[in-house]
């Protein structure tokens, strides 16, 4: 079993991804720390959880775990993820990252010198829906792809909120934006040439609220929205010469609704549903990085992808400061 040790108390921890390696089958927490030593012992109670620590410094350096989630502000993922990877622990860091593409060089510098795995919690990429969208675009189910379509949104203005705070890295781009992007290279293997966008900031918060992007791709193109601060919605649709593929709840399976797919075809009088029940993406991101931590065989998100992502999100910024095409 692989011993995972928790960085904070954050509440994507505690309701999400703790519930899931302590029902994974391949690893376990054994330790919670926080800066808080009450509130560390208070979810290691919570969830039978052996140690908690008063600092994070402390549970590093200690042999009962052989990794980390962490879940820290993203402003703070590259300083202990590399501090975790220099003690010698495995690293499952909370997307996205890092700030900027840059920033994961030194990540991957961290990785090849402690000779650890590090990689980002895109839980999608486990998800048997969005495998199951990639084998249906390989195999031609849909002919040539010409567009992919998505959106993401929620509404929160809680000042207090990361999510609402700059110096932590707040905004809907880092926070969300990043899954239509994921997912379209996941399924396609294709990485995008230039951009085209729009983004608004919120006036008193400073961060991004609303973007609208075009990314071409070469062969195709992706178009989405993302939101902050509008009702919540969720979709991504796969469009080709043959048929379409319509991920119905593509990125919160588990509370937005059913995991499944529908794959139409081109005169939309036939269509195929396919369900995935109860499939549990964050047990399988668990199960699949204990497994690559341990040197099985396996596909897990790579640094190298992740600064491809993030060389996407960059340039969203760039290109919405300009009315032109951004390079990548």
């Amino acid at each position: 079993m692989l011993r995972f040790g928790i960085i904070s108390t954050a509440k994507i921890g505690r309701e999400l991804v703790v519930p899931a390696i302590q029902d994974a089958e391949n690893c376990v927490v054994t330790a919670i720390a926080s800066r808080d030593l009450k509130k560390a012992r208070e979810m290691a109670d919570r969830f039978s959880v052996p140690h908690a620590f008063g600092s994070y410094e402390e549970m590093l350096a200690s042999d009962v775990i052989d990794a980390v989630y962490i879940p820290l502000p993203t402003s703070q993922h590259v300083e202990w993820t590399i501090k975790a990877a220099d003690a010698g622990k495995h690293v499952l860091c909370e997307k996205p990252i890092a700030l900027n593409a840059g920033e994961i060089d030194s990540l991957i510098a961290a990785r090849d010198r402690s000779k650890v795995l590090i990689t980002e919690a895109y839980m999608v990429t486990y998800a048997p829906v969005w495998r199951k969208v990639r084998s249906l675009i390989a195999d031609g189910a849909i002919g040539k792809l010409r567009h992919v379509q998505g959106a993401f949104t929620y509404f929160n203005r809680d000042p207090g909120n990361m999510r609402n705070i700059p110096a932590l890295g707040g905004g809907g781009l880092p926070d969300i934006g990043v899954y239509p992007t994921i997912s379209t290279r996941f399924s396609t293997g294709k990485e995008p040439l230039r951009i085209q966008a729009v983004t608004e900031r919120d006036p008193e918060f400073g961060t991004d609220i609303y973007s609208s992007v075009k990314a071409d791709f070469g062969d195709f193109e992706l178009s989405f929205y993302i939101s902050t601060q509008m009702a919540n919605r969720q979709v991504m649709v796969f469009h080709g010469t043959e048929g379409y593929i319509e991920v119905k709840s593509p990125f919160n399976a588990d509370r937005w609704g059913p995991e499944e797919l529908e794959l139409a075809n081109r005169n939309h009088n036939e269509s195929t549903i396919f369900r995935f029940q109860d499939s549990r993406q964050y047990k399988c991101e668990a199960e699949a990085f204990a497994r690559a931590a341990k040197g099985e065989k396996e596909e897990v998100v790579t640094l190298e992808s992740s600064k491809l992502n993030q060389k996407v999100i960059d340039a969203i910024y760039r290109a919405s400061e300009k009315d032109a095409w951004e390079p990548v």
